[in-house]
């Protein structure tokens, strides 16, 4: 018997927490249930991390990077990554890491310079330490960074040196700001653009929708990367690097509207006919407040999902103009232009770690797609 009566408890259990779960649901708003739905995810929950992640590294850049990334040191070019260590010669484990200090060999048979350890001399990595000076989002004055030697006559290179001797990890970190800030600015112009030109389209339809409907087709019709690099040739190669950023971000948005234009002017075909439309029409609602305060409301969750998926396609995009030299050029530092340097296969081949940029842009534009997808299915009224 007293097993049974603990059957009965453990059913009543499981209904009242089913009826429990059945209750919050039916009261939860659209974003709880879109939160609820995102975190069975995994995935995009990792690449949001990731995200969040690589957006807090663009934010405090200067603190990040141990090395002033335009400094150079001939001495250095090519100079590979260095290695952390935990063991010293003899055998001591050490709970900090430390690098070894670099020396210049050459090798008699090829003559070529080759770098490689001094065991000599071993250098503590340390964080929070003191290094070049620099200001923080240009306002403020530091010297402090992330990690880095304490003692001047120490250099390490986390992921390798350039050419020209410059800490490519620093290099990243500072290309980070400038190529992750286009995908948010470009498609943030897009956005406007393309709410507000398909919003029209699918609203008012008729010759509107169908004069919209071809400028559309005929922008899409035009192949991408010639009409990018006509668009980028047309930049003024004298105007200052900060031009040419905001340049480049409008040359791209002025593309990527299109297919923004596209889902928004579906959504409307759908919602113009809906009783709530035609309630805020009769109470004396202007026709903009219609579609930008009950309209684009109803399925913004889906916009968010969209423009989620379509920033990689803006990174992508500088990348790829700034790789083939038509979009930011130096002094600004992108991933874009950093990959320009391999360009050269023999540096390449001697020289793999310049590809690492390349990671970079990969691992944003997967962290990205994973949010994107988990967004989309969250934001799926018939997912379960």
């Amino acid at each position: 018997m007293a097993a049974e009566e603990r059957q009965e408890q453990l059913v009543v259990a499981e209904r009242a927490a089913l009826r429990e779960e059945g209750e919050r649901v039916f009261v939860a708003s659209q974003w709880q249930l879109m939160w609820w739905r995102f975190r069975k995810h995994k995935m995009a929950l990792v690449s949001g991390a990731i995200l969040i992640l690589l957006y807090s590294v663009a934010l405090f850049a200067e603190f990040v990077a141990p090395y002033d990334p335009h400094k150079y040191d001939v001495k250095f070019t090519y100079a590979p990554p260095t290695r952390l260590h935990f063991i010293d010669e003899a055998g001591r484990f050490h709970l900090r890491p430390f690098v070894y200090g670099l020396k210049q060999e050459r090798d008699p048979k090829t003559m070529k310079m080759l770098f490689a350890e001094d065991r000599t001399k071993i250098y503590p990595l340390r964080f929070f330490v003191r290094g070049a000076p620099y200001k923080l989002w240009g306002l403020f004055s530091a010297d402090r960074h992330l990690f880095g030697l304490e003692e001047k006559d120490a250099v390490f290179f986390l992921l390798g040196a350039d050419r020209m001797g410059r800490d490519l990890f620093s290099r990243i970190v500072y290309g980070t700001r400038i190529s992750m800030s286009v995908g948010l600015v470009g498609i943030g112009i897009s956005l406007v653009l393309g709410v507000l030109i398909g919003g029209v389209s699918g609203y008012y339809g008729g010759a509107i929708d169908t004069v919209i409907q071809r400028l559309i087709e005929f922008i899409r019709s035009i192949p991408t990367i010639p009409l990018w690099m006509a668009l980028s040739a047309a930049v003024p190669k004298e105007w200052s690097p900060l031009r040419v950023y905001f340049a480049i971000t409008v040359l791209l948005s002025l593309i990527g509207w299109t297919s923004m234009a596209r889902v928004v002017r579906g959504r409307f075909l759908a919602l113009r006919e809906e009783d709530f439309v035609m309630a805020a029409l009769l109470v004396g609602a202007s026709e903009l407040r219609v579609i930008l305060r009950h309209m684009v409301p109803s399925f913004l969750s889906h916009i968010i999902a969209s423009l989620t998926l379509g920033i990689p396609g803006m990174i992508l995009a500088e990348t790829s103009l700034s790789f083939l030299g038509l979009g930011l050029r130096p002094p600004v530092i992108s991933w874009g232009v950093l990959l320009q340097e391999s360009q050269n296969l023999r540096a390449v081949a001697t020289s793999p770690w310049l590809l690492l940029p390349g990671v970079a842009v990969v691992l944003a534009v997967l962290a990205f797609n994973f949010v994107g997808d988990g967004l989309r299915d969250a934001a799926d009224p018939y997912a379960r």
